[in-house]
This record gives C-alpha cells, sequence and structure tokens, in this order.
C-alpha cells in the first residue's frame, strides 16, 4: 500500500490545461473586443502573462503543498491580485481570466482569507465599469446582479475544491498511520523471524559443526596415546582429523554464505532512509537530495530504528508544514555515532510555540531512549533537523 498524492498535486495537470486555455481564451476576447486601442489591449494581455509565469515559477509549488497559511503564500497573492487588478483596469475584458485567478486562490489559501478575496474579485468588474459608465447608479444597478451570480457560483467552485482537498488530506495522513503500523508489524515480524532463525542455526550448528569439533577431539586424544605405541594408528586417527576439521570448515563456509544476505542485510537503513526521501521528491514538488555515506560499522537495530522514525518525522514535517522548495538528507558515520541530517529552506517556525503533539517529542524521546541527542534549528532561511545516535 503506498501513499495517495495530495489532491492539489495529481490534479495540478488538469488545472495547468484549465489556466492555459483560460489565459488563452481572455487574450483572444481583449484583442478582438475593439474596445480599447491596441497599445491597451498588449499591455493588458502582458500582464496576465506574467501572472500566468507567476504562477507556474512561484504559485504551483504552494497550490500543491495546500491549504497552510505563511508569508510565501502572502506574497505570492498579493502579486497576483495586483497583476490581475491592473489588467482590468487597463482593459476591462481580461476579467474573464478571474475563473483561474479564484481557483488559485482557493489552492493556495485557507477559506478564512480566500472567501473575502474572491468576493472582492467577483465584484472587481463591477466597479470598474461603473466607474467609466456615464451614469454610474445605473450601470452598478446593471451590473450588480450579474456579479452576485458570479460571486455565488465562485464560492461555490472553491467550497468544492476546499471539501476535496480536505478529504484528500485526511485521507493521505491516515495511510501514512497506516504505512507506520505496517512498518512497525513487519519489524516485529522480522524479530520473530530472526529468532526461528538462530533456533535453526543453533540446530545446524548441533548437528554438524559441534558433532564435527566433538570428534576431532577424540581423534586427537587417540593420536596422543597411540602415538608411541601404535604409529600406524596414529597416523590413521590423524588423517581422519584433518579430513573432519576439512569437512567442518566447509560447513562452515557454507552456513556463511547462506547467512550474509540476511545477517548482514547490507544497506538496510540507508536503503530505508533513501526511499523516504524519494518518495517525498515523488509525491511532492520539492527537490530532494540524498547523500549517504556507506557504512563500515553497522548500527544496532535499536538506533537504526530511531534514525529511520527521525527520517519520517522530518520529512514529513518538511511537507506538510516547511512551504520548502528544497530538503537535503544526510546520513553519515562519525567516530561511534550516526548523524543524520534533515535540512530545508522554508519558513521555519517557533520552537516555543510548537503545538503539542508527539512529533518532536516522539524524535527527542526515542534518541534519549537510545542514548542519543535530538537538535533542531529552525529560522527564517529553514529548518535543520540533527539527530545523533550511538552505533
Amino acid at each position: 500500500m503506498s501513499a495517495p498524492e495530495p489532491f492539489g498535486l495529481r490534479s495540478l495537470p488538469k488545472w495547468d490545461l484549465f489556466y492555459a486555455f483560460t489565459l488563452l481564451a481572455t487574450a483572444t476576447i481583449v484583442l478582438t473586443s475593439g474596445a480599447d486601442p491596441l497599445g491597451r489591449d498588449l499591455t493588458s494581455c502582458g500582464l496576465l502573462l506574467f501572472a500566468a509565469v507567476w504562477y507556474w515559477i512561484f504559485g504551483r509549488s504552494l497550490a500543491a503543498a495546500g491549504t497552510a497559511a505563511g508569508r510565501r503564500r502572502a506574497v505570492f497573492v498579493a502579486v497576483l491580485l495586483a497583476l490581475f487588478v491592473s489588467a482590468m483596469v487597463i482593459d476591462g475584458p481580461a476579467a474573464w481570466y478571474s475563473p483561474a485567478v479564484i481557483a488559485q486562490l482557493f489552492w493556495t489559501l485557507p477559506m478564512t482569507f480566500a472567501v473575502p478575496t474572491v468576493v472582492l474579485i467577483a465584484f472587481t468588474p463591477t466597479a470598474i465599469s461603473a466607474m467609466e459608465a456615464p451614469d454610474r447608479i445605473e450601470a452598478l444597478r446593471q451590473a450588480v446582479p450579474a456579479g452576485l451570480i458570479f460571486c455565488g457560483l465562485s464560492l461555490l467552485i472553491g467550497h468544492f475544491i476546499s471539501r476535496m482537498a480536505t478529504q484528500s488530506e485526511a485521507q493521505a495522513e491516515l495511510i501514512e498511520r497506516l504505512e507506520a503500523s505496517r512498518a512497525e508489524v513487519a519489524q516485529l515480524s522480522h524479530a520473530a523471524g530472526t529468532s526461528a532463525e538462530r533456533e535453526r542455526l543453533a540446530r545446524e550448528i548441533h548437528d554438524t559443526l559441534a558433532q564435527g569439533f566433538t570428534s576431532i577431539v577424540t581423534l586427537v586424544q587417540a593420536v596422543e596415546s597411540e602415538w608411541d605405541s601404535a604409529p600406524p594408528a596414529a597416523r590413521r586417527h590423524l588423517e581422519l582429523a584433518l579430513r573432519t576439521a576439512r569437512e567442518n570448515l566447509a560447513e562452515a563456509r557454507a552456513m556463511v554464505a547462506a547467512l550474509s544476505p540476511s545477517a548482514l542485510d547490507d544497506g538496510s537503513l540507508e536503503d530505508a532512509v533513501r526511499r523516504q526521501a524519494e518518495r517525498l521528491g515523488e509525491v511532492t514538488p520539492i527537490r530532494v537530495v540524498c547523500e549517504i555515506q556507506p557504512f563500515e560499522t553497522r548500527p544496532s537495530t535499536a538506533a537504526s530504528v530511531v534514525l529511520l522514525r527521525g527520517a519520517q518525522e522530518a520529512l514529513h514535517n518538511v511537507r506538510r508544514h516547511s512551504g520548502a522548495t528544497v530538503v537535503i538528507v544526510l546520513l553519515s558515520v562519525a567516530e561511534d555515532f550516526v548523524r543524520l541530517s534533515v535540512r530545508d529552506n522554508g519558513t521555519g517556525f517557533d520552537q516555543q510555540h510548537v503545538s503539542g503533539g508527539y512529533g518532536i517529542a516522539g524524535m527527542r524521546a526515542r534518541a534519549e531512549q537510545v542514548g542519543g541527542r535530538l537538535e533542531i534549528h529552525s529560522g527564517k532561511s529553514g529548518t535543520m533537523v540533527e539527530l545523533e545516535v550511538p552505533l
């Protein structure tokens, strides 16, 4: 079972086509309306094109990340509205681009901020047309009903978008919890399998190596007693001891060869951390850089669990809260401990005002249980989570 992509991310290609079609249709209407000079038409179309580029390079990642408010979202919305309103003031038919703007507002703003902003956008063309009309009162009386209808439809569509996004986020969070539970069950199953494998090995060793060594000891003792009195018998027993030793050596090599993939399990922690990082890059627009140093000494099972849980929690926080565009994951060995570092270029957070929960507290508790430590540095330039546990 794999976690579904966020609704915004999964739907972005369709919305991109909708925005492109709306831009093309609006530009066609503006250029063919003939209501204003060509220079004003071109200027208005240029502003709409800038608004589309602004969405592509800046707003697209915000739309995929969800509806959490933040400074980057405020900047995006402010520039978007400035470009769109300017285009409408220069050339009224530019208002046909409003469906694209309204959809972007609902993707990037919480409902409490999106609703009044959309209402303002819906009545802006009405206000502009009234200001340009000779009889403003009559123009308002004629335009207000259309503005009300457009506003109602916009809010209805926005409610639909917000509801789908909320349901998708809840489903994704539920799937994440189920995956975490499944990982814990898999760990318990692995522990049970390891115990059964140890019992099997004990039987194998008893039936092969232990019995062989017992035979060697017996033969050597016989050689000691026969060395002077019966040299031929001593020589024969010595040959048997040598043959038994060679057979035991072959058995030991066969057992080691059979155990290597299971016991050593090279790269298990490294691969698990890499998979978590790659998954973040697959379901979000965030660029993920993952650097993992090969281990000469493998960490303990407890340390591996702490590191993996720390990576999962840190990447989860990057996805849900940071608004980052780049995250760097480093896993390395230094002296007698393993260090995990997750750093992003997001908005950061105030550690003194973090809401209660199991996230950071759970990471710190796990680290302390195995003698490790957790450090978090957060500011305007981003957040760095550093987790160290002994080997």
